[in-house]
């Protein structure tokens, strides 16, 4: 029989992963403050607990998917003092290195076993069972167990090392994501006035040198890529305040450790101002807007 897994966080993320759990034949226990996660997590067969305790309580993985590091210290912090030792418990959030890393020293010092796994792909990825898991930990022990409950929220499972280093490797990654982005909606803006049509620069954009996953996936402007946000008055997808709270952990992690990081510093100004403007619900593609207003 398949194992029970507790799953903390039941968002627009971890609702659909533990969806996908329970697909796969898996026991899943969950817990939310949000009422309409509550509901849907019931509607998809998620048995639902009054605390993050009593989720726990008999199961042998733990799953987090929560806002940041001071969320999961502190989920982690209460569930180390219950759950049994040999539990492993994994963390799917996006945060700062150093909290994943006292995360793993909590849970070592528990005697459990445990992984950072971020996750890409967003809420369509977390949806479909897409998604790609960055994983840092411990390969012949954390991921060893871990890896089929990740394979069956997930197409692509990587091991980037150490305590931590799943973190390090989505902070990277996402600052890529913020940047390209931003230098796509700046191409489409200057084609728009140099009289191109959206289709005409995404079919060469899409198929040379300018090809990326902003282009080719999330495409910011309608038309070109029909599931794209921009389709859709550019309702996320990938909210444009998750992408400022990724861009600015991967400042934090640049000043922290010397790295010279210019255009990722240019791009999280961007965003910043853009989420000032009131705009951090919509896709962060909708950049595009902004750029267009202060192009003269």
């Amino acid at each position: 029989m398949l194992e029970t897994i507790a799953f903390i966080g039941l968002g627009n993320m971890g609702g659909p992963m533990a969806a996908n759990l329970v697909k796969a034949g898996y026991r899943v226990r969950g817990f939310d403050l949000s009422e309409p996660a509550r509901k849907a997590a019931t509607d998809n067969g998620i048995t639902l607990c009054e605390s993050a305790a009593q989720a726990v309580d008999g199961a042998s993985i733990v799953i987090t998917m929560l806002p940041a590091g001071h969320h999961v210290l502190s989920v982690w912090s209460e569930l180390i003092g219950v759950v049994d030792q040999g539990t492993l418990l994994i963390d799917c959030s996006t945060i700062d290195v150093d909290s994943a890393r006292k995360c793993h020293a909590l849970a070592d010092g528990a005697g459990c076993l445990s992984l950072d796994a971020p996750v890409s792909g967003g809420t369509a990825g977390a949806s479909a069972g897409t998604l790609t898991f960055m994983v840092g930990g411990e390969a012949a022990d954390a991921l060893q167990r871990g890896r089929p409950i990740l394979e069956a929220m997930g197409r692509r499972v990587v091991h980037c090392g150490s305590a931590g280093a799943g973190q390090a490797a989505k902070i990277c990654n996402n600052m890529v994501l913020g940047i390209t982005m931003a230098g796509v909606c700046e191409a489409f803006v200057l084609g728009e006035k140099l009289g191109l049509s959206h289709q005409a620069l995404f079919d060469v954009a899409s198929t040379s040198s300018g090809q990326c996953w902003a282009i080719s996936t999330n495409c910011p402007v309608p038309g070109p890529v029909p599931t794209s946000p921009a389709n859709r008055d550019y309702k996320p997808g990938f909210a444009a305040a998750l992408m400022l709270k990724d861009m600015r952990l991967s400042q934090d992690a640049a000043k922290a450790t010397g790295a010279a990081t210019a255009l990722g510093a240019h791009a999280t100004a961007l965003y910043e101002l853009f989420d000032q403007l009131g705009h951090g619900g919509e896709d962060f593609s909708s950049i595009i807007n902004y750029i267009r207003d202060k192009t003269t």
